[in-house]
């Protein structure tokens, strides 16, 4: 399932951390990508797509339908004209709403069939968990400066 993660998640090192919305620019590529995700689900895979903007995504009415049998959607800080879209796709409340409006690290939204719930999660940066979890390029960097720095004086003292 690797290479479906690259293709609908963005390969990693890639200049374009959205890769979904190429794939459905064109025809042919947005009904292959869309019977592949029908099939892993068929086959009891958990397809995952994930984008900036859903708006671009439900642009294609095949997208849109795979979006209607989500069964789980975890949604972060949306831009005003997605979380409009979202909004009346999902019937989120204006309350609801506020958690993907301007929200900060860790708040967001998580459907679950029919229920919504939102959440506040401050995940502590100071453990090695975190370390090995972050995806911010600066971190990761330093991360790996640091584990490169570790191998080197592991290296010296052997």
């Amino acid at each position: 399932m690797k290479a479906a993660r690259t293709v609908w998640g963005g390969a990693k090192g890639s200049q374009e951390p959205d890769l979904s919305p190429l794939l459905l620019k064109e025809e042919q590529t947005a009904a292959y990508s869309v019977e592949i995700y029908k099939r892993f689900r068929k086959w009891g895979g958990i397809p995952t797509a994930i984008t900036q903007n859903v708006k671009d995504l439900l642009a294609s009415k095949e997208v849109e339908n795979i979006f209607e049998n989500c069964d789980f959607i975890y949604m972060l800080n949306q831009a005003a004209g997605d979380r409009s879209i979202l909004a009346a796709k999902l019937n989120i409340s204006p309350h609801q709403l506020s958690y993907v409006t301007h929200s900060g690290e860790g708040e967001g939204l998580i459907f679950y069939g029919d229920v919504i719930l939102p959440f506040v999660d401050r995940f502590p940066k100071d453990t090695e968990l975190y370390r090995t979890m972050t995806t911010k390029p600066n971190e990761v960097r330093d991360r790996d400066r640091d584990e490169e720095d570790t191998g080197d004086m592991k290296e010296a003292t052997a």
